[in-house]
């Protein structure tokens, strides 16, 4: 894997940054001691939101070292993968629900040298993924409806975390558990517990005054 840690990694989403100096934001991430950047991309058609396409992650890779998680909100995935991976992504999740053949694209992202994943939205029972879990290299929980950054997390994910590491654990599976929206100080200690590998972090962490703090008190709690 491109990125594995025995510690929980800490992902802050580039969806909470200052887009007007979005280049610094993302370039101070690794000296504030984040693990990786989490890219939201959005098309205003799968999700009710538009954010960035390839070019913003090229450009924004000369930025920074640091592992870029890009994250696609997006419908027809396959016809956009590429892009993405010559923009330097690390590695790219797709919604499930946007794509009826995930394995065909699940292998050509990692033909690429890219890890690859599925992320569910809250509605999508762990039970509709299980033959495609062994498949990827990270599972992305959606812990708030996707399309805008600043949800409140969902509590029946907490359920829906474990149920996802303890199939992992059953089946001998190399995948890394991400969970994406509404994490905060007061609750990742919980969502770890649950079994979470990768925290995304938006307004906890670029809302914070001290960013160094915020990454370092998240992996803590």
């Amino acid at each position: 894997m491109i990125f594995k840690s025995k510690k929980t990694m800490i992902a802050p989403s580039i969806l909470s940054a200052d887009f007007s100096r979005i280049g610094d934001e993302v370039s101070k991430l690794k000296s504030a001691g984040a693990d990786i950047v989490h890219c939201d991309v959005m098309d205003g058609h799968f999700v009710p939101n538009l954010t960035f396409g390839a070019k913003f992650i090229k450009d924004l890779r000369k930025t920074s070292d640091l592992p870029f998680d890009v994250h696609l909100m997006i419908s027809e995935p396959e016809r956009y993968v590429g892009d993405f991976i010559k923009a330097g992504a690390n590695s790219i999740t797709f919604h499930f629900e946007a794509q009826n053949k995930p394995e065909k694209l699940l292998s050509e992202i990692r033909a690429a040298n890219v890890m690859c994943g599925l992320a569910v939205s809250p509605d999508t029972p762990i039970s509709a993924i299980e033959k495609y879990i062994p498949m990827c290299d990270i599972i992305v929980v959606m812990s708030v409806y996707p399309g805008f950054g600043g949800q409140k997390f969902i509590e029946k994910s907490y359920e829906k975390i474990k149920s996802l590491k303890t199939f992992i654990e059953k089946n001998d599976c190399d995948t890394l558990i991400e969970i994406d929206g509404g994490v905060t100080f007061e609750n990742a200690s919980l969502i770890k517990k649950c079994g979470a590998d990768i925290l995304v972090a938006g307004n906890a962490v670029f809302g914070a005054d001290d960013i160094a703090k915020a990454v370092e008190t998240l992996r803590k709690v």
